[in-house]
């Protein structure tokens, strides 16, 4: 298969229902993206892996679903309000804004650390490397300034400072808020995790490279409880579970890379990405945070409300530390997607599309194809609605066999199922892996025992 690009990814996302554009018929609101019908079913299916792998199975853990909507002052005590900002420029000439750090990373010809340098820094390396606006040439720059990205709106009847509110830039907060809630409610020992799913907001001003970055997406956060002198120990744990959970969707080890974080974050002891090759180039799919006491002792600050533990065995009261890994819900499935996707060609020269996902994210399970609609569609309906009672899955009657087929493999379904005559006949159906275009037959009645143990995850 030729390289693939970005632009290639979008026509398969939008050709197959995975991915659209936001506002489409009205020109699209940039960097919005809505999710199709195949791209809803993967992005649901990932989140349930991880919420297996998080909340289900993992002893001690407890989910939460927090308000998009909080306090302005839990902002305050986060440091969002007063530090969550971008280093922002203006070309003078064509007026177009970037963000200084981008546009230095997008021209550097040597391995520097962009993160840790300050505004005056980013400035003069933009001059003295002659880095031009890329819309229009011009090497004419205003100063660098810090522009706050969380979203503002207002509650109630009237706009002014004693309404506003924000949309919340990361979840983890509403789990910080609530970790005594949880705690007491669930008779919690520490160490213990606190999980949930949802979307966050934040005003980019240079976002791109399709579903990466948005202004609107969602993440998949686990905030991990533990006393101060255990925290090293769980921060590289989590590491290697977000390394090991990535592999498991069926992302490549060679594809994966941890990047420790070269400036840390108001919060953080220590800081750790988890990036995929994407084919832009490498992007971060998970950040593992060693966030030590900062939150709950600044909501405790903030709040006046007790943010300490109360050990049931010591009777001895401490604020814990806290592990944070989060994952993103947008940026996994694209890059489920990219490493997917395979253009294969054929014995016959055919070239053959084939997404090929984990069984387990697979929007559909299997598809139910009557070989002829005329005599098999009868019975093909009968069997659809058996299964799609426990799965997804897609009925198609039109066209050849063999088209059916592409179309499946093209949309990632891991299983095909003919019924034909011997169906009529024996009860006995064909069932077509999409990997290895292999085929075997089998009794009706085994068909869910067999696709379940093919598809758990």
């Amino acid at each position: 298969m030729k390289k693939l690009t970005m632009e290639k990814i979008v026509s398969v996302c939008k050709q197959y229902g995975f991915i659209f554009q936001g506002s489409e018929i009205y020109g699209g609101l940039a960097n919005t993206w809505d999710y199709g019908p195949l791209g809803v079913e993967l992005k649901n299916n990932i989140k349930k892996a991880w919420w297996k792998q998080f909340i289900q199975e993992r002893v001690n853990s407890y989910g939460v679903d927090a308000a998009i909507l909080m306090s302005p002052r839990v902002w305050e005590a986060s440091g969002h309000i007063s530090s969550f900002d971008d280093p922002l420029m203006d070309c003078k000439k064509c007026k177009m804004r970037y963000r200084a750090d981008n546009l230095i990373e997008a021209n550097m010809t040597e391995d520097i650390k962009v993160n840790a340098m300050t505004n005056e820094e980013m400035l003069k390396y933009v001059y003295d490397k002659g880095i031009k606006c890329p819309h229009c040439g011009a090497l004419d720059y205003t100063d660098i300034r810090r522009f706050n990205l969380m979203f503002k709106t207002f509650r109630g009847v009237t706009e002014d400072n004693n309404s506003i509110v924000y949309l919340r830039p990361e979840n983890a907060q509403g789990e910080y808020v609530n970790y005594l809630n949880v705690q007491r409610s669930m008779r919690a020992k520490i160490p213990f995790g606190i999980g949930q799913i949802g979307k966050a907001f934040r005003n980019e001003i240079t976002p791109g490279n399709f579903t990466f970055r948005t202004i609107e997406f969602e993440q998949m956060e686990y905030q991990f409880f533990c006393r101060k002198g255990e925290d090293e120990k769980y921060y590289e744990e989590f590491k290697q579970i977000g390394m090991d959970f990535f592999q498991s969707l069926g992302l490549p080890k060679e594809k994966l890379r941890f990047k420790d974080h070269d400036k840390l974050a108001h919060y953080a002891k220590a800081a750790v990405d988890i990036e995929y090759l994407f084919p832009f180039g490498w992007g971060e799919i998970n950040g593992t945070h060693n966030r030590t006491d900062f939150d709950l002792r600044n909501h405790q600050l903030y709040s006046k409300k007790t943010m300490e533990y109360l050990d049931p065995e010591t009777n001895e009261k401490f604020i814990p530390y806290v592990i944070e890994s989060t994952y993103g819900a947008d940026r996994t499935p694209l890059a489920i997607i990219c490493d997917a996707y395979n253009e294969e060609q054929l014995e016959d020269g055919e070239i053959r599309e084939v997404l090929k996902l984990h069984p387990f994210l697979a929007p559909y399970k299997c598809s139910v194809l009557p070989l002829v609609k005329k005599y098999h569609s009868e019975k093909a309906t009968e069997i659809y609605s058996v299964l799609s009672k426990d799965y997804m899955v897609s009925y198609d009657d039109s066209g050849s066999i063999g088209k059916r087929y592409r179309r499946q493999d093209a949309i990632g379904t891991p299983f095909s199922i003919t019924v034909d005559d011997n169906t009529i006949n024996n009860n006995m159906v064909t069932i077509r892996d999409r990997d290895t275009m292999k085929q075997i037959t089998i009794k009706i009645d085994e068909l869910k025992a067999y696709l379940t143990q093919k598809i758990n995850f």
